[in-house]
């Protein structure tokens, strides 16, 4: 394995790191204002504030990492992708800070208020929706290079069903993962109201995920189908998601075992993300970007593996850390160290 496929492996890491936290976080927001609308904020707003009370801070940590280690590795794609991704990443940027501000400000009351809610609520929808569009754009066909110069066409990309099956897998992907770990939490909790209403919510979002997955698949071999024919060489990848979310299904269908359901759920998403990934290769772009033509320089790309495998071993530790001192400490999840 050359540098170029070592420093994707290595941001495709941060990537899942990031697709995993930030879904239950963002995820957990949606249903605090579902709960609200639908007068059962008393039964599922406790777990939900006791797991992103020490979480959320770490959450774009994995974010900031892929971006900054994906144009370090690969200069020519800010060249290609800045225009495109404009308008998009400055909307998740300003819900992102839609959402800081939320938690900033929620030892102040604004749990209390509809609009701060709404706000909370649906930015956990919209910021993995416009941070899908660049996947999307990845696949081609949305950026022309005529005389030199990139060219960007909105009008394709909000025209393209593949564009809006990638948006509407992201938007229920979130859902079903925050909702399977969140029954996990509440029955650790022993907090069996939140967990059967939890785990409702874990069952409704299943079928959608998997529906939307095969409508990607569909789009993708119309849109590119140079990617869906090498997306059937790791097929076997995409079964073994599909076998992982069938047992995690299982389990929460029959309530038990909610911690091995929700690590089949990471194995389901897991293999389903680095079947995509690998199968995306050797384009970071098509046709434009080709993975060894983009990288930069050999020593900075062996300076950046460095840096970023040691900002895994920096970043993985801190966080089972802090699982071990709140989220998966006995007494903070039964609630024993509110307020302290």
């Amino acid at each position: 394995m050359n540098l170029a496929y070592i420093g994707i492996t290595v941001l495709w890491l941060f990537a899942y790191g990031y697709l995993i936290i930030a879904s239950i976080d963002f995820g957990a927001g949606f249903f605090s204002y579902y709960s609200m609308l639908t007068r059962k904020e008393h039964v599922v707003n406790r777990i939900i504030e006791r797991y992103l009370s020490p979480v959320w801070e770490v959450t774009n940590v994995f974010l900031i990492f892929f971006i900054v280690g994906f144009i370090g590795f690969f200069p020519d794609t800010a060249y290609y992708y800045g225009t495109a991704l404009l308008i998009p990443g400055s909307i998740a940027l300003i819900l992102l800070t839609i959402r800081g501000s939320f938690y900033a400000f929620a030892n102040y009351g604004v749990r209390k208020n509809k609009i701060y809610m709404f706000l909370y609520g649906m930015t956990g929808l919209f910021i993995p929706a416009s941070l899908s569009t660049g996947l999307t754009i990845s696949e081609g066909g949305f950026i022309t290079k005529e005389a030199g110069t990139v060219l960007f066409h909105p009008d394709r990309l909000f025209g393209s069903l593949y564009s809006w099956s990638v948006v509407f897998l992201a938007i229920v992907s979130i859902l079903y993962i925050s909702a399977s770990f969140l029954t996990y939490y509440a029955d650790r909790a022993h907090d069996f109201p939140a967990r059967q209403q939890l785990r409702t919510y874990a069952l409704a979002w299943s079928m959608p995920t998997i529906l939307a997955s095969l409508l990607v698949f569909w789009g993708l071999s119309m849109h590119n189908p140079t990617h869906f024919a090498r997306a059937l060489d790791y097929a076997w990848m995409f079964a073994a998601s599909l076998v992982c979310f069938l047992g995690s299904l299982y389990l929460i269908w029959k309530q038990k075992k909610f911690g091995i359901a929700f690590l089949l759920v990471m194995f389901q998403f897991a293999f389903a993300f680095f079947g995509y990934g690998i199968s995306h290769l050797p384009y970071l772009l098509y046709p434009y970007i080709h993975i060894r033509d983009a990288l930069t320089h050999t020593s900075m790309g062996w300076a950046l593996v460095a840096a970023f495998i040691a900002g895994l071993f920096l970043l993985v530790p801190a966080i089972v850390l802090l699982l071990r001192l709140f989220l998966f400490n006995a007494e903070y999840v039964k609630g024993g160290k509110e307020g302290k």
